[in-house]
């Protein structure tokens, strides 16, 4: 029974046991959920209080309305911890995810004059990459590297080559610290053709500062990443006799 009073609105009653049947396996992906009426008449409430409980699992992507034949519970995104400092492909292979990375241009050098602000009037070697899952575009990745510290990036083939190796193995170069910012962003006609969306279609925007010993702010990249086919997480753990919060790069995936 739901419990009408001292407890939350009905209908996020409603959605929250809809959200553990579907944990325990009792509606399986792809199945049919019951109907508002069917609902309705098993809790004892109104059709609009089942309605606002289905809108709120559709809104979160795990219902999904289909006209004509009813409600079915959606495929589970895939999970990629991306913004720990172990690098993109690195994350993508540990959550289990197949990834196809294309590189937008080759490494050149560029004055920079729009974003990232940090570096205003700086020159940096610039390298912009698409990763896709199968034929859909999930990532846009905007980099810009310090060319004292990266020596030759230009002549060097990055194609499916993990930067983060990269910078470590030939450079000796390990992350000190990173620093990051989220915003929700639109996207100009550039990027949005990019990753396959609408002019205007806002996505997740991710300022990474990476800090190398001696080196600080020697890569600034900016991610612009879709969040309807993957979402992107983080893992804090917690460290060290005083508690220090660090990142750990770790990834799950939970099956397509």
């Amino acid at each position: 029974m739901l419990k009408a009073t001292g407890a939350p609105p009905l209908y996020a009653q409603i959605a929250a046991r809809l959200r553990s049947q579907i944990a325990a396996g009792e509606y399986l992906t792809g199945g049919r959920v019951p109907s508002e009426h069917e609902l309705a008449k098993l809790y004892q409430v109104g059709r609009p209080t089942v309605r606002q409980a289905t809108d709120l699992l559709v809104q979160e992507r795990v219902l999904e309305r289909r006209r004509g034949s009813g409600t079915f519970v959606n495929e589970p995104p895939r999970e990629v911890d991306l913004f720990s400092a172990g690098g993109t492909l690195a994350a993508f292979a540990k959550g289990g995810v197949a990834l196809t990375v294309r590189m937008l241009g080759r490494v050149r050098r560029r004055e920079i004059t729009d974003e990232p602000n940090a570096l205003q009037g700086r020159t940096m070697f610039f390298l912009a990459r698409r990763s896709s899952i199968g034929q859909t575009p999930v990532l846009l990745e905007e980099m810009y590297f310090e060319p004292a510290v990266f020596p030759g990036l230009e002549q060097l083939s990055l194609a499916g080559r993990s930067l983060s190796e990269l910078a470590r193995e030939r450079y000796l170069l390990r992350p000190s610290a990173v620093q990051q910012r989220f915003s929700v962003a639109t996207l100009d006609a550039e990027r949005a053709s990019s990753l396959d969306l609408e002019l205007g279609g806002s996505v997740l925007r991710v300022e990474r500062k990476l800090d190398f010993e001696g080196a600080p702010h020697a890569l600034h990249a900016i991610l612009w990443c879709r969040t309807d086919t993957v979402e992107f997480s983080q893992t804090l753990a917690f460290h060290g006799t005083n508690a220090e919060l660090r990142s750990v790069p770790t990834s799950g995936q939970r099956s397509p």
